[in-house]
């Protein structure tokens, strides 16, 4: 086994050798990782970013936008990794009767490669060259399972049984896990009906607006569901006898691990040069002070994936390229009117802030902003109890436009993340409210890509050096 993994990493050692060579002598090429935590929008900022960068006419802040002299879809290198289906999505935003398009439920990839005149002095003697965007469209659950690769069982276990009996959503998991019995021998029914009521909570408390909800597979199984593999949950201390459902799920959670945490990291997040991570952080605002928290230690453990030192060096043995630059985008922008956008951007930044401090964090470069991938909203003020109130209107999921107003934001970002950190359970000086609203009709003129907001300075933090 040991041979083998030393065998593994030279090939890959010299497979990127080779691969850097050949980027670096012909055609460049850039992995943008791209993923999200739950009901971000990752699947629409995809779509939104490469209609925008095929026609740039809303990409005034792209800074290579001139320099680019045709864009255009090619097929992907990575022949096994199922395409992201772009066309289908933006068929669905740009219908008559535009839908939002469903969701990526596992990893996909996208080409879009670009004719780029050089600057410079020897601008002028060179024709253009080439350089190829490889967008990685993956899970922000997969993202969070690296952390289990330095946790065993025991530790694992402590900390979601703690997440667990302090979240409404896991009352049902830990009646059931208080009349099961880890030391009696395995008996496969019994361990499947406590992995489905855990699996159960997880999901509860994602859609309850919690960001940490590891492992990710559970949530998301594809062809593993009902596999071993995803059969066990968190357990209390104790003994664990051998052929004991204890052993067994110890046993079980080493293997996913193994067989599914450390095969993603090595064969796709390896390879990631740039990163966004996107954050509905107005969800979790609206959600209350424990999913801010819950959003706030979640994005440390990201930041941690990246960093150098003790998760360093597993990415080390898994062949991982240095991931330069890392955005943590907050979406939804259009949801709120413009003169709130800073004080989102200021929460945001306080949040990645908090995150690097946390994590010890001193990788990449890492930006915040506040942006909207497509814009579903105008903004529009109104008079409410003899007061202006600046609103957003927009369509409603019940087919009817509406004026909303969600709040006021604090100026001060600290009055989000005091509260949160100290365990309260409501705001104390205002509720903050979201609306769902869907996709409005556009009308593109030649050239332009779909509105949005902040798009192209995100693009362009991202893509923009390596145009």
């Amino acid at each position: 086994m040991i041979l083998n993994d030393i065998a593994d990493r030279v090939f890959r050692g010299v497979e990127t050798v080779q691969d850097g060579v050949h980027e670096a002598l012909f055609e460049p090429v850039v992995r943008l990782g791209v993923t999200g935590l739950s009901r971000a929008g990752k699947t629409v900022f995809i779509t939104s970013l490469v209609a925008n960068l095929l026609d740039r006419g809303r990409m005034p802040q792209f800074g290579p936008g001139t320099a680019i002299t045709a864009a255009y879809l090619q097929p992907q290198p990575d022949d096994t990794v199922p395409r992201f289906d772009y066309e289908t999505h933006l068929a669905a935003l740009t219908a008559p009767a535009p839908q939002w398009p469903e969701s990526t439920r596992a990893i996909s990839e996208l080409r879009l490669s670009f004719k780029v005149r050089p600057t410079g002095i020897l601008g002028s003697l060179s024709g253009p060259r080439t350089v190829h965007l490889d967008i990685v469209d993956y899970p922000g659950e997969w993202l969070l399972d690296l952390g289990l690769m330095e946790k065993s069982f025991a530790e694992w276990s402590a900390e979601a049984l703690t997440a667990a009996t302090t979240r409404p959503e896991g009352a049902g998991f830990t009646e059931a896990l208080a009349a099961f019995d880890a030391t009696t021998k395995h008996a496969e029914p019994e361990a499947k009906k406590l992995a489905q009521s855990f699996t159960a909570y997880l999901q509860a408390a994602r859609a309850a607006g919690y960001s940490d909800c590891t492992p990710g597979r559970f949530l998301l199984p594809g062809e593993l569901d009902g596999s071993p593999v995803l059969t066990f949950a968190p357990l209390p201390a104790g003994e664990a006898p051998r052929g004991s459902m204890a052993r067994e799920f110890e046993r079980r959670y080493e293997a996913y691990k193994r067989e599914v945490v450390k095969p993603f990291f090595r064969d796709h997040f390896a390879k990631i040069d740039r990163q966004i991570v996107l954050v509905d952080a107005l969800g979790a605002i609206h959600s209350g002070p424990k999913a801010v928290e819950d959003l706030r230690r979640t994005l440390a453990d990201i930041l941690a994936a990246f960093r150098p030192g003790r998760v360093g060096r597993i990415l080390s043995l898994l062949g991982q390229k240095r991931v330069s630059r890392i955005l943590f985008a907050a979406t939804k922008a259009d949801h709120i009117h413009h003169a709130q956008h800073p004080r989102l951007t200021a929460i945001m930044e306080a949040l990645v802030r908090d995150a690097r401090d946390r994590a010890d964090y001193a990788g990449a470069g890492t930006m915040a902003m506040s942006i909207a991938a497509l814009r579903a909203t105008v903004e529009e003020t109104v008079t409410h109890e003899g007061k202006p109130l600046d609103c957003v209107r927009g369509l409603t999921e019940s087919g009817k436009q509406a004026a909303f107003y969600p709040g006021e934001l604090p100026e001060d970002p600290s009055h989000i993340l005091a509260p949160a950190r100290q365990g309260a359970q409501n705001w104390l000086d205002g509720e903050y409210e979201i609306m769902r609203f869907q996709p409005a009709r556009l009308t593109l003129r030649p050239g332009e890509g779909p509105p949005h907001i902040r798009l192209d300075r995100a693009a362009d933090f991202l893509i923009g050096d390596k145009l």
